[in-house]
């Protein structure tokens, strides 16, 4: 049996690679600025003592996974809203038995209204994901980008007829950035916010992911998680 999947299940192991990346400076060196009761659905950690039936859930980027959407649906039985753009992901959730009270939208979610580029992200072999892609420059010259629909969060808001939303999650491959710092400048703030941050790719770095979470932190949020890789991050908008 190989060694590296035994050593990826143990939770040292885990702990371990996120403080070494920490030392070398490729990681942020986050903590708990609050402590919450929390559950895990799918890979999310998410304060369940602020969702009803009532809530409004926005999930972007749905990937091959609606593990998090559905446990949202099943403990509290509210709206979840999932947005992905991909053609792999539009494919795939067409052939799954979802919930009524999941509404799946193929739109790419960033801080304008319009077209966005993408195209399908890359290892360092070369080898490209069917499940990760990410927006590409209108500048940028690549004979695979697709081109697809993309809205703000404000004026999703506006189409779906909604005044709040209850919780957010962010899972998008660096257009965290840019949705952030929209739904702040036009005074979006839901309760919860979990995003995963992209500053390992190329064409960002951990100042991007400091400078968003101090304007969140500017905003009434504090940091309720940190997974164990240090890039999925729960935050909560306390009263002022």
């Amino acid at each position: 049996m190989k060694i590296f999947p035994k050593l990826m299940k143990n939770r040292f192991f885990w702990k371990i690679k996120l403080f070494l990346k920490r030392v070398i400076g490729r990681e942020l060196w986050l903590k708990k600025e609050i402590v919450l009761r929390t559950k895990v659905r799918g890979d999310w950690e998410y304060c369940p003592d602020y969702l009803d039936e009532n809530s409004i859930v926005y999930s972007l980027g749905v990937g091959d996974s609606i593990e998090f959407d559905n446990g949202i649906i099943q403990a509290h039985g509210c709206l979840v809203h999932a947005f992905d753009p991909t053609p792999f992901s539009i494919n795939w959730i067409s052939n799954q038995n979802t919930s009524f009270k999941l509404s799946f939208h193929p739109w790419a979610v960033s801080d304008g209204d319009g077209k966005m580029r993408m195209r399908q992200r890359e290892n360092k072999k070369g080898r490209k994901s069917n499940v990760m892609w990410t927006e590409i420059s209108s500048h940028s010259n690549f004979n695979d980008s697709i081109e697809v629909p993309v809205f703000s969060v404000s004026s999703i808001m506006r189409k779906l007829n909604h005044s709040s939303i209850n919780l957010i999650k962010i899972d998008i491959e660096g257009t965290e950035y840019q949705v952030i710092d929209h739904m702040i400048e036009n005074k979006i703030f839901p309760k919860q916010i979990l995003v995963e941050y992209h500053h390992r790719f190329n064409d960002k770095d951990k100042k991007m992911t400091q400078n968003s979470l101090n304007n969140l932190r500017g905003s009434g949020y504090q940091i309720f998680s940190v997974s164990e890789t240090g890039r999925e991050i729960g935050l909560i908008r306390t009263d002022k």
